[in-house]
């Protein structure tokens, strides 16, 4: 499909701050869903295994697959993310949380690796490293803000859908942030239309060193493209990175797009924010909104530090790394 010029998006995914209320994007679960979850646990406990195999159809929890279809309906057709609330963290701890959680997910999509190496469930937690170009450090290992971005914008084949499990925040900052590409578009649309057809050409990305022996270590493609509805894949960082790899400086066509991008983003009365809490599961379709997060101060004490789970769900393609 080619861009439509000069054409905003009219959809519930265009939306801004004033017109979301929280029952567009909230999920509570039910005590019938925690009964379920309970006894999920309990059942792991006595006859354990790997998580990555835990498959939703081995237990009986319809309450949960309902609230979970709910969650699925507003990724695809509502507000593009959804906040659940919550996993009783603090009974169940940690490892039966991180489990149970993977059956969540796995009722909205199918998980996939998020590594080259396969690794297919990961702790979203501050190494103390630096994210620079081609280190291969992602920057949601250190504590710095992350602008907004689609996860894995750097592949072929990115995620449809993220998802945060919250098990501890930090001890301040790491406020998180969403915003949808639909009303992005359409701002630029409004401010420099005549930038729109650059994010709609390639731009160079930093492939955080996941790829084999001989491949390009950078990745391009466009900001925008257009399937069945608008598509996108954006990261400041990873864009940088990109042409730091490639040492050639951006052009100045799209150093001026890339500006306006973060521009917009940071207008406020074009996001929903929050903070996530313990047990509270964010998840975000990849593809329609952008993601971001403050910079944060952790506690001293590892056990209380700053740790979030995060999976990635793609229901096609292969469930490799690269689709």
């Amino acid at each position: 499909m080619t861009m439509p010029l000069l054409t905003p998006i009219e959809a519930p995914s265009a939306w801004r701050r004033r017109d979301l209320r929280e029952a567009d994007y909230r999920v509570e679960l039910s005590p019938a869903c925690l009964d379920e979850i309970s006894r999920a646990a309990d059942e792991m406990r006595c006859h354990p295994l790997p998580t990555i195999l835990r498959q939703p159809a081995e237990f009986d929890m319809p309450n949960c697959a309902a609230a979970m279809a709910c969650v699925r309906d507003m990724l695809d057709r509502g507000a593009g993310f959804a906040l659940v609330d919550r996993l009783p963290v603090a009974d169940l701890g940690d490892e039966a949380a991180r489990a149970v959680y993977w059956l969540l997910a796995s009722m909205v999509a199918r998980p996939v690796a998020q590594k080259l190496d396969g690794t297919m469930i990961y702790d979203v937690h501050d190494t103390g490293r630096a994210a620079l170009p081609g280190s291969g450090v992602r920057p949601d290992q250190t504590n710095i803000e992350l602008k907004f971005h689609n996860d894995n914008s750097y592949n072929a084949a990115p995620p449809d859908y993220v998802v945060l499990l919250c098990l501890r925040p930090a001890k301040s900052g790491g406020h998180s942030r969403v915003a949808s590409f639909h009303s992005i578009y359409n701002e630029v649309l409004a401010r420099r239309p005549g930038l729109l057809p650059r994010l709609h050409r390639p731009f160079r990305f930093d492939r955080q060193r996941e790829f084999h022996p001989g491949e390009d270590p950078v990745f391009s493609a466009p900001v925008f493209e257009w399937a069945s509805e608008l598509r996108a894949r954006f990261s400041a960082h990873q864009i940088r990175g990109g042409y730091a790899l490639s040492q050639d400086p951006i052009d100045s066509e799209g150093a001026a797009a890339l500006a306006v991008m973060l521009e917009i983003f940071d207008d406020e009365t074009l996001s929903a924010d929050f903070n996530l809490e313990p047990g509270q599961m964010q998840f975000v379709h990849n593809r329609a909104l952008g993601h971001s997060r403050t910079a944060f101060e952790d506690h001293a004490e590892p056990g209380r530090r700053r740790h979030l789970i995060r999976l990635w769900l793609r229901d096609r393609g292969r469930q490799a790394y690269a689709g």
